[in-house]
């Protein structure tokens, strides 16, 4: 059998980017049942409303889905249990520090393959006032605006 080798992203949080100012990102693995890899193998996967808790010094993601595989029996796994993260010990302590003193939050960014493993990238994020998500619209319009101008300054267009 071939080692799968490289990233191959399964689902991104694209909102969480747009919700949350990111602070830092880890990569944390997740412990799974074979459906669960088998379904997330076939590119199935929501990150919509996922986010994560640390419960007795261990971190776990809740409210991903991860649809029932199509070809599984009885063994089939529940679409929205509690999943187990992976990450180091020194890790762990380092994220409830600074969720406990600067009162972030643990949103996953994006769910992905690497190597063969299914890895989650967490990140310990601020959530954003509105006013907050308004000005980042309006610095990418502008922005934008800028490089379309600039594009056509390079073209000797007015």
């Amino acid at each position: 059998m071939v080692k799968e080798r490289g990233n191959k992203v399964i689902a991104s949080n694209r909102k969480a980017r747009h919700d949350y100012a990111v602070v830092d990102t880890y990569e944390a693995g997740m412990v799974l049942v074979g459906t669960e890899v088998k379904s997330l193998r076939e590119g199935r996967a929501s990150l919509v409303d996922a986010f994560a808790t640390v419960d007795d010094g261990e971190i776990y993601l809740r409210n991903l889905h991860i649809p029932e595989y199509t070809q599984g029996t009885w063994t089939n796994h529940e679409p929205r249990r509690t999943r187990k993260l992976l990450l180091h010990k020194g890790e762990i302590l380092r994220l409830v520090g600074k969720i406990k003193e600067n009162s972030l939050t643990l949103v996953p960014l994006s769910l992905y393959f690497k190597d063969g493993k299914v890895k989650v990238e967490l990140a310990l994020a601020k959530g954003k006032k509105s006013y907050d998500k308004r000005q980042d619209l309006a610095k990418r319009d502008a922005n934008r605006e800028i490089a379309k101008t600039m594009g056509r300054r390079a073209k000797g267009i007015r």
